[in-house]
């Protein structure tokens, strides 16, 4: 029981704080509203947990047998996030009211996604590492429920947040602006992964 909690403290800790799919997920949130952005968050919640057991199960050899391939991963999602990033400061302004724009990120998208998050990445191999590192598929069942189980709630705060923030952003001098921050800390947060 003790480990299931410090897996879940884990889970919440990694899942509630800034990152590539927070942070696209609060400019979704502030562009689109909740409602267009659930695909987007379903597809994070089960597209990295499916990416857990994935890791857990048998990926997380591939490092182990060739890590130059891990240094590979880290490069080519260094620039799909540096795309997304350009993706996100070009959005249009879009009034929630449905006025048109560019289209929120689908749910393949977001699912497909996890696979070039470093930060997904860090996590899933961290939580392998230390709470199924003898990969005995129970156990790395039970890391991809609990992340589940934690991420998607951790997840829909910052779309919240993003449709909060999105009656402050009633100008579209005010949305570039957001939109280029929002830009600026997504490519920040891909740098401490590069060095």
């Amino acid at each position: 029981m003790e480990l299931i909690f410090s897996l879940a403290v884990f889970a919440f800790v990694s899942s509630i704080t800034p990152g590539p799919n927070n942070l696209m997920l609060m400019a979704s949130g502030a562009n689109y509203g909740v409602r267009l952005t659930l695909p987007h968050m379903f597809g994070v919640a089960i597209g990295f947990t499916l990416m857990v057991l994935l890791v857990g199960i048998g990926v997380i050899q591939i490092f182990d047998s060739f890590p130059m391939a891990y240094e590979i991963l880290k490069w080519v999602s260094a620039f799909y996030l540096f795309y997304l990033a350009y993706k996100i400061a070009t959005t249009k302004f879009r009034q929630l009211d449905g006025s048109a724009g560019s289209k929120p990120m689908t749910f393949i998208q977001a699912v497909m996604f996890q696979w070039v998050n470093p930060k997904a990445w860090t996590m899933a191999l961290t939580s392998i590492s230390l709470y199924a590192p003898d990969r005995n598929f129970l156990s790395v069942l039970m890391v991809a429920i609990v992340f589940g189980m934690i991420n998607l709630p951790s997840i829909s705060a910052w779309t919240v947040l993003g449709q909060k923030l999105s009656s402050v952003l009633s100008t579209e001098v005010k949305m570039r602006c957001f939109n280029y921050a929002m830009a600026a800390l997504l490519v920040g947060s891909v740098i401490p992964a590069l060095i």
